[in-house]
């Protein structure tokens, strides 16, 4: 992916990089990002967490192609490709750096001259409603975008409040001004996707209605509220539906203009004005799970008045907030960028979801209140529970126990009885493997950050993990893995299962809970019947408890793992590194084995299947851009020479995230990549979710000050800190010095100093 510096030239910077003005923190972030193959970040406008995130789109490329999957959309999982030269309009709902995708809800598009309801294509965008730009005439910034349409003579902008997005659009002069409302488009979009549409014109300044879709989420349902600033003249819509045998008898109403009670399955709706020129025409869009009326009191709570001015500075002011939860001191003006602009990746998602008035939809379908917290969506937790979630508990605590919370009410709410595995919209898409909402779970009890019933939360955990119909459980219970005749992702589903298993035993340890404890710390030893001592691999086994015989170590495709090769997911046991490095010979050949993973060749061949990682995404056979790997350069730390972990991780730094083109090696995936880069930067890591461990690494900051929610400060110094002085030489922890390789929650959440003394040689 890329990052685009739009906004740095405004950088107020000293010269060693010393954030001078921490109230006007969004100067350092860049939100527009993208590559050739990965435009999976939105540029647009959107507050911390919210559920609005509006942004533009570059394109409408179907989902599919002649009844094949179409490999091109997997460029536009977040609709916008930096090298895209139109825009097709502004939609209100979008994800951040997924490698999957739904959403690009209700899309919004001004036009001007003869009226056009179809958006008409890239090479020959007359034919539609679509318009070039440029990016010279292009802004981004937390909670705003600004982009002149070229074609329309119009420049639009955007900004947000929580859950509504706010439109202004200056035009010219016309009598042929238009607001075109395109209730087909979406992103991962196909035929069958618009389950079904209504729209009601309420009156000459107000439209309400919802969309239910099929897609990622099987049944989703987002209600909205549309008000305008000036009324329209007239409207239209028309219906693009196919093969829609029945039509009842609403034929005897011309339904294409200016009617007010609107349904079906392909709709696109024009709303015309008269402009003078500079005139601004603004658009007020909120959005609901659960009613129209929900939509509109969420719109009348959060922008009671027309000043889009004041509503982009007080999303500015949120994200302000926000951001200087770390105040930090860098090398230079390009470090500040990317440790900003990580944090501001890292409070984008999840989504709050729920009205102001705390209602949301359940997975049942019904409408449920939150009661005593903030209810959230799209938890992508096969990514965040690496670091993302671990990040949290340390500078959003509270938040993070909400979504803890949310997630307990998720498996309330499941006929399967069963927590997330990928929270999406009152649905679960079942997207990845494992169940990683234990290791979220029981990290945020273990360290004091959620207060409700623990042991309510360990069942949860506990038949999660014991449901024997989901991927390979019931085998993995009865065989100690999963046959690889079985499932396709038989090694890495058994992997993770055993980390998530040591997470469920010492949540069980906390709460006394023996029994359960010895049960899954039992299963947590999984791992060891998937490596193969022969080869000093992970590797599938059959049903017959033989190692499948045709097997590449360095292939990805079909070889029982998912998002990785054997290289990368046998150094896969965050929870017990030192059992692995035994099994895998001990640290005399571990270590080699180890540093021939960063050095070695990965030929092209052995990615080519995988649609989200590039050659920016690979060092040597490390994947850093899929996020099984996350913790393997910490893993030095339980060997003799822990400045390798030093080494690897300044170089991590330094290649998979700068603010130059491919500025990040994969996608975001909802803030992943970059809580690792926030993490790894600070100088310590969360190698096993659910330990109280941080282990060391080596700061790239000068230093910085974590506000705690407790009130307290924790400060990171590092001495003679430069791009040569990679290597720690001592660590002191409040003045004294620290003899081992990790500090402790309770020391970071406790208040007080971590000084490292850095140096240019390996100690």
């Amino acid at each position: 992916m890329r990052f685009i510096a739009f906004i740095s030239a405004f950088c107020w910077v000293a010269a060693f990089g010393q954030v001078k003005n921490s109230s006007n923190l969004v100067q350092y972030v860049k939100p527009i990002i993208g590559t050739e193959k990965m435009g999976h970040t939105f540029p647009g406008a959107t507050v911390p967490f919210g559920a609005v995130q509006l942004s533009p789109e570059t394109d409408t490329i179907p989902y599919e192609m002649n009844g094949k999957y179409n490999k091109d959309v997997y460029k536009y999982c977040a609709g916008y490709q930096y090298d895209d030269p139109t825009i097709v309009g502004f939609s209100h709902t979008h994800f951040s750096g997924t490698g999957h995708s739904d959403l690009g809800d209700f899309l919004i598009m001004p036009t001007t001259g003869k009226l056009q309801l179809n958006p008409g294509t890239e090479n020959n965008p007359g034919s539609g409603y679509r318009s070039a730009f440029s990016h010279a005439n292009e802004v981004a910034e937390a909670n705003y975008y600004k982009v002149k349409l070229d074609d329309h003579n119009i420049l639009a902008e955007l900004t947000t409040t929580t859950r509504t997005g706010f439109h202004q659009y200056t035009f010219p002069k016309s009598d042929e001004a238009h607001i075109i409302f395109d209730l087909m488009a979406g992103i991962y979009n196909y035929d069958d996707k618009n389950v079904w549409t209504f729209v009601r014109v309420e009156n000459d300044t107000l439209v309400t209605g919802f969309r239910q879709t099929y897609g990622w989420a099987r049944t989703r349902t987002v209600y909205f509220a549309m008000s305008f600033s000036k009324p329209f003249t007239q409207y239209g819509m028309k219906d693009y539906s196919k093969g829609q045998v029945y039509r009842g008898f609403w034929r005897k109403f011309d339904q294409t203009k200016n009617f007010p009670d609107l349904a079906g399955r392909q709709m696109r709706m024009y709303f015309d004005f008269k402009t003078e020129d500079q005139e601004k025409v603004k658009i007020k869009f909120a959005l609901s799970p659960v009613s129209t009326r929900n939509a509109l009191e969420n719109m009348r709570a959060e922008i009671p008045h027309w000043d889009f001015d004041r509503v982009k500075r007080e999303g500015q002011e949120e994200w302000n907030k926000e951001l200087s939860k770390i105040t930090v001191k860098a090398g230079g003006r390009e470090e500040l960028i990317n440790f900003y602009t990580a944090m501001y990746h890292a409070a984008i998602m999840p989504t709050v979801y729920m009205d102001v008035n705390g209602e949301y939809k359940g997975l049942d379908q019904n409408v449920h209140k939150a009661d005593g917290f903030t209810n959230y969506t799209s938890l992508s937790l096969w990514d965040t529970f690496r670091a993302f979630h671990p990040y949290l508990n340390i500078v959003n605590p509270s938040r993070n126990a909400d979504i803890v919370s949310s997630m307990l009410a998720h498996y309330d709410q499941s006929a399967l009885k069963m927590l997330p595995i990928w929270s999406h919209y009152a649905n679960d898409n079942w997207c990845m493997s494992g169940y990683h909402s234990v290791s979220v779970i029981a990290d945020a009890i273990i360290k004091g950050n959620w207060k409700g019933d623990a042991q309510r939360a360990l069942e949860a955990c506990v038949t999660t993990a014991r449901h024997r119909s989901y991927e390979g459980i019931g085998d993995y219970i009865d065989k100690g893995y999963i046959p690889a005749d079985k499932n396709g992702t038989s090694v890495s589903s058994t992997l993770e299962y055993a980390y998530d298993d040591w997470c469920i035993a010492q949540l069980a340890k906390k709460l006394n809970r023996q029994d359960i404890y010895e049960e899954f710390i039992k299963r947590s030893g999984n791992w060891k019947n998937v490596y193969d001592a022969s080869i000093g691999f992970m590797r599938p086994k059959m049903s017959d408890g033989t190692f499948k015989k045709e097997f590449d170590v360095l292939k990805t495709d079909g070889q029982g793992f998912i998002e990785g090769n054997t290289w990368n997911f046998s150094l896969y046991v965050p929870h017990d590194p030192e059992q692995m490095i035994s099994l895998m010979g001990g640290k005399k050949k571990f270590v080699p084995h180890l540093d021939s993973l960063f050095t070695m060749h990965l030929p092209d061949e052995f990615f080519a299947e995988t649609e989200d990682i590039t050659r920016e995404g690979i060092i040597g056979n490390y994947v850093h851009g899929n996020e099984p790997s996350h913790h393997v350069a910490y893993l030095y730390n339980w060997t003799d020479q822990p400045w390798k972990t030093q080494e690897r991780v300044r170089m991590i730094l330094k290649k998979q995230y700068h603010n130059g083109p491919a500025g990040l090696g994969g996608n975001d995936d909802c803030g992943q990549m970059s809580a690792w880069y926030i993490f790894s930067s600070l100088g310590f890591y969360p190698v096993a979710p659910a330990s109280d461990r941080y282990w060391l690494g080596s700061p790239s900051v000068k230093s910085a000050v974590v506000s705690l929610e407790n009130g307290k400060t924790f400060t990171v110094e590092a001495m003679d800190q430069s791009d040569k002085n990679v290597y720690v030489k001592k660590v002191l922890l409040n003045g004294k010095a620290l003899d081992r390789r990790f500090i402790t929650n309770e020391e970071i959440m406790g208040g007080g100093k971590l000084t490292f003394f850095m140096s240019p040689k390996a100690k």
